[in-house]
């Protein structure tokens, strides 16, 4: 049976329309650059501060490799459910659940007493981020026509690429300021980075409401959340002797399979698969 691409939406609905002046969708671009950089600072921040906070916290050389992987998981199984999330209930109010979380995982991160409590506040971070990074460029496309919105994605992806490349050397700064608690300010900073966020979203940015007939794929989230996060946990412990990488493996192809399989025929996809006919995707 060939496979048929959905429907294109109306102009209307892909984006928000060309009556959004100039400098609102500058404050659009300015919030999706701010809350993507939060999300990537925090995927690299933390590895040039991971000794300080295993000595401060006494954490094992494991709990030490879970300081980055805790949050980069969620991140990587949960960035295809927070994308269609904002398109079953609104791009604005998905980041602004996103970035709650996130500040209040950083919170829990800065006060954490222990390992424990510090790993785990990286899971929370990491699921509030697959809820910003998506909805973010999504923003810029439904506040954007088409024939300026590349050079506003790749504006975004530009200064997404800078601040990824920066989160080190923030790190690194603050750390050689020679206070040992000093690695707590790289998660403390989050918070008035997130209220600026916050206001911007509310005051500035304003409403981008979710798409006419959309629903939650449920089915298909499930899977995909199985397919990427297996597979981005075996490739995390590859050449790891005590970790069992191949059913992981496994069970994320068959998961991606089943997605495929699922996708085909859903009613309501997360995926165009007919993106993948495209070469140049």
């Amino acid at each position: 049976m060939a496979f048929k691409s959905p429907p294109r939406a109306p102009q209307a609905q892909r984006y928000l329309g060309k009556s959004i002046p100039a400098e609102r969708r500058l404050w659009v671009l300015a919030t999706a650059i701010l809350v993507s950089a939060m999300g990537f600072i925090d995927g690299t921040v933390v590895s040039i501060a991971t000794p300080a906070i295993r000595a401060a916290l006494d954490a094992t050389l494991v709990q030490a490799l879970w300081f980055s992987s805790a949050y980069m998981l969620p991140l990587a199984s949960l960035i295809l459910v927070g994308g269609a999330a904002g398109d079953r209930f609104g791009t604005d109010r998905v980041i602004l659940a996103g970035l709650i979380v996130f500040m209040v995982a950083s919170a829990a991160a800065t006060l954490a007493p222990n390992a424990e409590t510090f790993i785990l506040s990286r899971v929370v971070k990491g699921a509030g981020a697959a809820l910003i990074i998506p909805g973010a460029l999504a923003m810029i496309a439904r506040a954007y026509p088409p024939e300026i919105r590349g050079r506003a994605i790749g504006q975004w992806a530009a200064a997404s690429a800078i601040t990824t490349a920066l989160g080190p050397i923030i790190g690194g700064a603050l750390l050689d300021i020679g206070w040992p608690p000093a690695w707590r300010l790289i998660f403390a900073i989050n918070l008035p980075l997130g209220c600026i966020a916050l206001w911007m979203l509310m005051a500035k940015v304003g409403r981008v409401p979710a798409k006419d007939g959309v629903g939650l794929d449920v089915p298909g989230a499930v899977l995909s959340i199985i397919a990427l996060g297996s597979g981005a946990f075996a490739l995390s412990r590859l050449g790891e002797t005590d970790v069992v990488v191949t059913p992981f493996a496994i069970i994320g192809v068959l998961a991606a399979v089943a997605f495929v399989m699922w996708e085909r025929a859903a009613p309501y996809r997360m995926v165009p698969l007919a993106l993948f006919r495209h070469r140049t995707f």
